[in-house]
């Protein structure tokens, strides 16, 4: 009885393992649509439950304004980001080449008299710099516009395509409103039953509790990043803490993009008298970003991701590279909830074996 009873369930997971890998990109829909259907289903519920001269909003509509508030809320976020990308463009259109050149010109010829001092080239005075120049010319010269717009034309459709599917699998997920669990468990035999609705029950507390950790946590490391940027007067401060708070999604690589980001914003957009000004600046951004990474690390990670999953630290940060070798960014968002679901069956149907009743009989 006890080969039966983990055989079954082993080759259930095999199988939901293989076909997830197989179709890598639906599982990856699927998963979305799971996710945003459980964020969207508490507004999608109160609004079907109000009354409109007594009668109840059709579920459908409920879900077409659950998703009228995501969009309203995704172009709110993006318009901290208009001023900033006009401004970059602004610097670009602006950018005087032969200035940059001048600029450039009198450090790169105080180097190559230093090498020609102690005589580690012997070419003559000037060539260093016009080595530079010619390189730099012929790296412009050599990109190939035509394939960087079909690449992002190629790009930009299949986040169309993968939107859409989002979309219509999400909006069915919450138009049908646990259909598709109790037809998951019509299909299970009666002796697993019970211990497949604790399984499922368990899970989805569990991944409740780490997206709702997740949002707090994005929440928590907007704030401090804005509150901080704003005290220390670097420009865009708000902009530079959303993309930090999403950028921090992805586990140990999340930080560095977002100081990174931070940092390259701050140099792009200020005025600078001389170097001291620019050491300066980026003492306050690794500052203000120093405090939001021992608050991430010391209270936010702890609480988040090991309370939330009941999972050691350790399990968390071996997982997390797993699902980076096996689909890179994506794979390290979305390891910690699938672990999350094969762990959590893996433990519940071997304490079913242990404490269940039906099994011991049988056995």
């Amino acid at each position: 009885m006890m080969q039966r009873f983990f055989i079954y369930p082993i080759l259930i997971l095999a199988a939901l393992f293989l076909f997830g890998w197989y179709f890598s990109n639906i599982t990856a829909y699927l998963i979305l649509s799971l996710i945003l259907a459980a964020l969207l289903r508490p507004l999608t519920n109160k609004l079907n439950d109000f009354h409109v001269l007594g009668q109840h909003i059709p579920r459908w509509t409920a879900i077409l304004v659950s998703y009228s508030a995501i969009i309203l809320l995704l172009v709110l976020l993006s318009l901290l980001f208009f001023p900033l990308i006009n401004n970059q463009i602004n610097i670009l259109s602006g950018l005087d080449l032969e200035g940059i050149y001048e600029q450039i010109k009198v450090p790169v010829g105080r180097f190559e008299n230093w090498l020609h001092k102690y005589q580690l080239v012997d070419s003559k005075p000037g060539h260093l710099f016009e080595e530079i120049k010619s390189s730099f010319i012929q790296m412009i010269a050599g990109i190939d516009f035509g394939n960087i717009i079909s690449q992002i034309i190629n790009t930009a459709s299949t986040v169309f395509i993968g939107l859409m599917a989002v979309a219509f699998i999400t909006f069915f997920l919450l138009l049908e409103n646990g259909l598709l669990r109790r037809n998951l468990l019509n299909l299970i035999p009666n002796p697993y039953f019970e211990l497949s609705v604790a399984t499922f029950t368990k899970v989805e507390k569990l991944l409740s509790n780490y997206l709702t950790g997740l949002f707090l946590q994005i929440l928590a490391i907007f704030s401090i990043a804005s509150l901080g940027l704003t005290i220390m007067g670097v420009e865009y401060a708000l902009t530079i803490a959303l993309f930090a708070a999403i950028a921090n999604l992805i586990p140990y690589a999340g930080p560095i993009l977002g100081a990174t980001f931070g940092i390259i914003v701050g140099i792009s957009t200020g005025n600078f008298a001389d170097s001291d000004a620019i050491t300066f600046l980026l003492i306050k951004i690794l500052a203000v970003f120093g405090v939001v990474q021992m608050t991430d690390n010391i209270l936010l990670q702890p609480l988040i991701f090991s309370k939330s999953v009941k999972a050691h630290p350790l399990e968390i940060f071996v997982v997390i590279f797993a699902g980076a070798k096996i689909a890179g960014v994506l794979g390290m968002i979305f390891a910690i909830p699938v672990y999350t679901i094969f762990r959590v069956s893996i433990m519940e149907f071997y304490q079913g074996y242990k404490s269940y009743r039906i099994f011991k009989i049988k056995s």
